[in-house]
C-alpha cells in the first residue's frame, strides 16, 4: 500500500483575469493550447479555489510558477502574489517570469531576487532560443542572484538545455511537465526517454512529473504509469518531485486523480522514496524549510 504524506505541491497557479492582465485568459480569440478547448480556466483561481480542489490531501506547501502575466510587467505578477501572500499565508514561494533575452533582464532579476519568496524564474524559449548568445547571456545572470530556472519546452529541445546545463553548473535547471511527453507512440517515448536521458546526465537537472495529461483523455495511473516511473528512473528518485499543475491539469482530471494516480503508481517504493517524491523533494529544491 502506498504512504500518505504532506505534500509539496511543486507546480501550481492562482489568477485573476478579472483584475490582471493574462492575454491567454482575457484575450479572444484563444490561443492553440495544448490540452485544447480552455475556457473552464478563463476564470479566477485564487487559493480557497485550490484548496477545494485539493480537498482530502494535506497540502502543507506550494510553489507557484508564473501565469503569462501582462508581458509588460512581470514584476506586476510578483507584487501580486506578495499581496496574496500575506492576505492567504500561500503560494510558498514562486517562480517569477523574467524575459532572459531582453535590455533589462538585468534590473528585473535584481528585483525578482529581492523579493524572499522567489525561487527561481521561468521564461518558455521558443524554437532555438537557448542557443542564442542573448538568451545565454541573460541566463548567465542566474547564478549570481541564486535563482534556479524552470524550463518549460518540448523534449525535443532537451538537447540545447542539456548544452545549457553543461555551460552554467551552478544553475539549478527544473524541467517542467517532465518534458511535455505527449506523443505516446513506441517512437515517441524512445525519443522521450533519450532526451530525458541526456538532461539527466547533468548533475544540475530535475525533473517535475506533473502537467502529463493526453489531450482528449482522462487522465489515470495506467495511461501515465510508463511516464512517471521512466522519468524517476532517468533521473533517479532525489531530483524527481511530483506536482499538480492546478488547475491547468483540471482539464484532463481532479486533483484527488492525480495524486491518487501518483500513490498507486509509486506504491512498491519504500516509505523514504515515496516521501522524498510526495514532499522533501520539492522542499529542499525549492529551499522552503
Amino acid at each position: 500500500m502506498s504512504a500518505r504524506f504532506p505534500i509539496v505541491d511543486a507546480h501550481q497557479h492562482f489568477w485573476d483575469p478579472r483584475v490582471n492582465y493574462h492575454p491567454w485568459l482575457c484575450d479572444q480569440p484563444p490561443i492553440a493550447f495544448r490540452y485544447g478547448e480552455y475556457s473552464a480556466l478563463r476564470r479566477p483561481y485564487l487559493p480557497a479555489d485550490y484548496f477545494a480542489d485539493a480537498d482530502g490531501h494535506e497540502v502543507v506547501k506550494t510553489v507557484y510558477v508564473e501565469t503569462e502575466w501582462d508581458p509588460r510587467d512581470s514584476l506586476g505578477e510578483t507584487a501580486w502574489v506578495e499581496r496574496l501572500r500575506r492576505e492567504t499565508g500561500f503560494p510558498t514561494v514562486m517562480v517569477a517570469r523574467a524575459w532572459l533575452d531582453r535590455d533589462d533582464v538585468a534590473a528585473v532579476l535584481e528585483r525578482q531576487a529581492a523579493f524572499a519568496f522567489v525561487r527561481g524564474v521561468r521564461h518558455k524559449p521558443r524554437p532555438g532560443a537557448m542557443r542564442e548568445a542573448r538568451w545565454r547571456a541573460g541566463y548567465a545572470r542566474l547564478a549570481r542572484h541564486g535563482l534556479r530556472f524552470d524550463l518549460q519546452a518540448p523534449w525535443t529541445a532537451l538537447a540545447d538545455a542539456a548544452a545549457l546545463c553543461r555551460e552554467f553548473p551552478d544553475t539549478l535547471m527544473v524541467l517542467n511537465h517532465a518534458g511535455l511527453p505527449a506523443d505516446r507512440s513506441a517512437e515517441g517515448l524512445a525519443g522521450w526517454k533519450r532526451a530525458l536521458r541526456a538532461l539527466a546526465a547533468c548533475p544540475n537537472a530535475a525533473i517535475k512529473i506533473s502537467g502529463i495529461g493526453v489531450p482528449g483523455a482522462r487522465w489515470s495511473a495506467e495511461r501515465n504509469r510508463e511516464i512517471v516511473l521512466a522519468a524517476i528512473e532517468i533521473f533517479g528518485v532525489p531530483r524527481a518531485m511530483f506536482a499538480s499543475s492546478f488547475p491547468v491539469d483540471s482539464l484532463c482530471a481532479r486533483f484527488d486523480e492525480i495524486y491518487s494516480g501518483f500513490r498507486d503508481i509509486v506504491a512498491s517504493f519504500s516509505t523514504l522514496e515515496q516521501r522524498a517524491l510526495f514532499h522533501d523533494n520539492a522542499d529542499r529544491i525549492y529551499a522552503m524549510e
